[in-house]
């Protein structure tokens, strides 16, 4: 196998995130924490397969609205948690 055909394999369910015809899909999460933080000089990366990375956005969401449940200022619904761009096809965006 090269390099190129290596699999990137996601960190909770353990699937491939090669999608047939189309390669590898999947979303990273990740920190690299510094001076000053709890986990100060600690470096994570999380891959996840489409299904894993919308569960995890799922629950940050859930998280949000429970964090903010009894404030004056509610998070935008209409504006999709994390969500940056659309139709973007090529990344060009």
């Amino acid at each position: 196998m090269t390099e190129t055909d290596k699999d990137t394999i996601c960190d909770v369910c353990a699937t491939s995130t090669r999608v047939p015809g189309y390669g590898e899909q999947f979303g990273t999460l990740q920190a690299l924490w510094g001076y000053g933080a709890g986990h100060d000089g600690e470096r994570y990366r999380v891959n996840l397969c489409e299904s894993c990375f919308f569960a995890a956005l799922a629950f940050l969401k859930q998280e949000r609205r429970t964090q903010n449940l009894f404030s004056d200022e509610q998070p935008c619904e209409e504006c999709p948690f994390g969500l940056v761009a659309r139709d973007d096809y090529f990344g060009d965006s």
